[in-house]
């Protein structure tokens, strides 16, 4: 983050704060939802894949983002996206039935889904060719930082409060600070002034990796915990522990993978991490010690950090920095119309063929990816612009 510090330090402040607020509340949604559902809910299989489902259907509209970033600068929508993620909690903990449920989830996920194309497309733009794996590495790695806040406050503090305490307390936190937040839209001077509307059909492998990605991504997102949570009957505290190993692991990882894809390239940094996934995939159809799966729980979070350089392909491939914006949104719509499929079908196919199906569906997938990947090509970076471990 050094080239960012160099030249854009009120924005590097900005990314920080924004994205500890975005990460620590999302975490604490995510760790306490599943037990939140089951337990004091009622959420059965079905229920779940839908729920799930359509908290995807705000990434469909990142499309709206581009059209935001023409009137609005990516600044000012993270700070929207983190007041939406706060009402989203405080509407989770008063939620008592499913319908409920259904729309916290969606207004919680509106906050997210706007929140990660606008942060990455500042990156992208401030940012040049070699230095953007590390930069978006250690942004991720300090994001984790606040992920391991989150998921330690669940770990300590679920059972003393209550679920429906916690969710909305932490509400009501990220609500204050994106409203704190909404004063310092203007650090965003030094971007490029304009941005454009564009979509391109030579982008087409990048569009096609993403809903890939966003298929592998939901079935594990939507069933592993679920998995552990409904067949194995694991606590609220063995899922917190689980994504707080993760988080604390992602501390430094997510840095070492921004390094790796700087050195190695996309297209082996993603050959790596889908190779790797059909393993993982395989591991929790056929798997049944909980020790197993807790381990390759964490291994899929250690490889998620590799989606970075998909991120990191597209800077290299676009035609003009003003059209980011838009294509990183593009790219999260596309990745939400598997995400929005994915969980409803899955969850079909757990209720009729077991709870295999959905993880033996997401092996075709990666091995998919896995041979679409070898078609990457990227411009040659300039020998100062190579990263060194």
């Amino acid at each position: 983050m050094n080239d960012m510090l160099q030249n854009h330090r009120r924005i590097v402040i900005y990314l920080i704060a924004s994205n500890f607020l975005m990460y620590f509340g999302f975490q604490v949604w995510q760790t306490m939802f599943n037990n939140y559902a089951v337990e004091t809910v009622g959420v059965g299989p079905a229920s779940i894949g839908l729920i799930q489902a359509l908290r995807e259907v705000p990434g469909l509209l990142g499309l709206l983002i581009g059209v935001l970033a023409l009137y609005l600068s990516e600044i000012r929508i993270m700070a929207a996206s983190v007041i939406l993620l706060g009402v989203g909690m405080i509407f989770t903990g008063q939620a008592n039935s499913v319908p409920a449920l259904l729309i916290a989830t969606v207004v919680m996920s509106l906050g997210f889904h706007f929140f990660m194309p606008s942060s990455n497309s500042v990156v992208l733009m401030a940012v040049k060719t070699g230095e953007t794996p590390k930069t978006l590495g250690q942004l991720g790695s300090l994001s984790s930082i606040a992920s391991v806040v989150g998921t330690a406050g669940v770990f300590l503090l679920a059972s003393r409060l209550g679920y429906r305490t916690l969710f909305i307390g932490v509400g009501v936190l990220a609500v204050i600070g994106g409203l704190l937040l909404i004063p310092l839209g203007n650090v965003g001077d030094g971007l490029p002034p304009g941005r454009k509307l564009i979509l391109r059909r030579r982008y087409w492998l990048y569009y096609t990796l993403s809903f890939l990605l966003g298929s592998r991504r939901h079935i594990f997102t939507t069933f592993a915990i679920f998995l552990l949570v409904r067949v194995y009957g694991i606590s609220i505290q063995t899922t917190a522990l689980l994504y707080l190993v993760n988080s604390v692991i992602n501390i430094f990882t997510l840095r070492l993978a921004g390094q790796l894809v700087g050195r190695l390239g996309e297209r082996v940094a993603l050959s790596i991490a889908f190779a790797s996934l059909a393993f993982i995939f395989l591991g929790y159809a056929f798997i049944a010690y909980l020790p197993v799966l807790f381990l390759l729980f964490v291994l899929d979070n250690v490889l998620f950090g590799f989606n970075l350089a998909l991120t990191t392909y597209f800077q290299k491939i676009a035609a003009t920095p003003e059209e980011i914006t838009s294509n990183l949104s593009a790219e999260q719509a596309i990745n939400h119309i598997a995400a929005i499929l994915i969980p409803i079908l899955g969850g079909a196919a757990w209720e009729l063929f077991g709870p295999r199906a959905p993880f033996l569906v997401g092996v075709v997938i990666v091995l998919i990816a896995l041979a679409l990947t070898q078609l990457i090509r990227t411009p040659a970076a300039p020998a100062t612009e190579r990263l060194s471990f």
